[in-house]
């Protein structure tokens, strides 16, 4: 049966809010050192940050999680748009993909920069777009910057998925080089290692987004929409926890976001500390949304942000800077897979904040 892409995005949505997300982030394998004398106030806590160009006024970001879906997906978009504008954080949408195609479903991507005229929106395609069609999602929300999702092992799983992923480093280089934003490349829940890291850079890209296994599983979704399961994709990738510091080792002048199963202010400061510069939330939003509406979701925002700036006066931490000067000790299977990857782990109990 041939399922129309609008379909398709609603479908997403609901299996998303059905699977739930995995939480095996590895972040339960980081424990903070405690510091009985940290010399701070919750009130002068600064919870800003930088992603490559772009300055954030918190670490804070609705991540992408709905496309193109008609009037469902546009309703979706629209109160993520609100809740974003009145706490303050950027947001992504999600591929936009069906509106290149289908001029008719522009409106649900463009409900998000009229009810935030003035945030930071992220503009989104993946990796089989070309510079024309980034150009002309840039424009369509009149985004401050362009998301290029890799969704290798969703498309493989997806009955109607691509199977050819030839050239998309040399699209991305060329999309890096002419849309005239920032640029970030995202995972969708795979993980990124610091290999692929490599490559990006070698092209010029100059934020990543890890979104690590651990969160929102599109194998399963996806496993959930097909006859025949690949359900070996389902444990497929690298943790969140594990990519982050696989990439900030190996790559430390990259701007990283952290997303993937994070769901509180605990899990933020946790990857901000090994070396993100922002996390993305969304399945744990959505499902806010849809449960407690505008109200709750923005309730939900300004617990985490609040919880946060407790926790670093907790660290000592007065920016999110210094969070990467904190000692930690990593254990579990994030530091048998660091370690088996070449990663000295040792450095990470003993720093000491400036």
């Amino acid at each position: 049966m041939i399922v129309s892409r609008a379909q398709r995005k609603i479908d997403h949505i609901n299996h998303a809010l059905s699977t739930g997300q995995e939480r095996k982030h590895g972040f339960e394998d980081i424990r903070f050192v405690h510091n009985s004398l940290p010399n701070t106030s919750v009130d002068e806590i600064d919870i800003s940050t930088k992603i490559g160009e772009l300055f954030l006024s918190s670490p804070i970001f609705i991540n992408a999680m709905t496309g193109g879906g008609g009037r469902e997906t546009e309703q979706i978009n629209g109160s993520l748009a609100k809740a974003a504008a009145q706490t303050g954080v950027a947001m992504a949408v999600g591929s936009q993909m069906a509106a290149i195609k289908n001029s008719e479903e522009a409106a649900t991507y463009e409900v998000v920069r009229r009810c935030n005229p003035d945030g930071i929106i992220l503009a989104n395609l993946g990796s089989e777009a070309t510079v024309e069609q980034a150009k002309r999602a840039v424009e369509m929300i009149d985004a401050d910057a362009f998301q290029i999702h890799l969704n290798v092992i969703q498309e493989l799983v997806m009955p109607e998925g691509d199977r050819n992923f030839k050239q998309a480093l040399e699209r991305i280089e060329r999309i890096v080089e002419e849309v005239g934003v920032p640029v970030v490349v995202k995972e969708v829940g795979f993980g990124m290692s610091h290999e692929t890291v490599e490559k990006l850079s070698n092209v010029g890209v100059s934020i990543v987004d890890v979104s690590g296994y651990g969160g929102t599983n599109f194998s399963k979704i996806e496993n959930e929409r097909r006859a025949r399961h690949y359900e070996f994709f389902n444990s497929w990738g690298i943790t969140t926890a594990a990519s982050l510091i696989e990439v900030n080792n190996k790559h430390p002048y990259i701007s990283t976001i952290g997303s993937g199963g994070i769901q509180s202010a605990v899990d933020a400061v946790k990857a901000l500390s090994i070396g993100a510069n922002a996390v993305g939330m969304a399945g744990t939003l959505l499902r806010v949304l849809r449960d407690k509406g505008m109200k709750g979701l923005l309730e939900e925002l300004g617990t985490v942000q609040d919880e946060m700036k407790i926790i670093m006066a907790a660290l000592g931490c007065r920016t999110v800077e210094e969070l990467k000067e904190v000692p930690l000790v990593i254990s579990g299977d994030t530091h048998h897979w660091l370690s088996s990857r070449g990663i000295d782990l040792n450095k990470y109990g003993t720093r000491t904040k400036m």
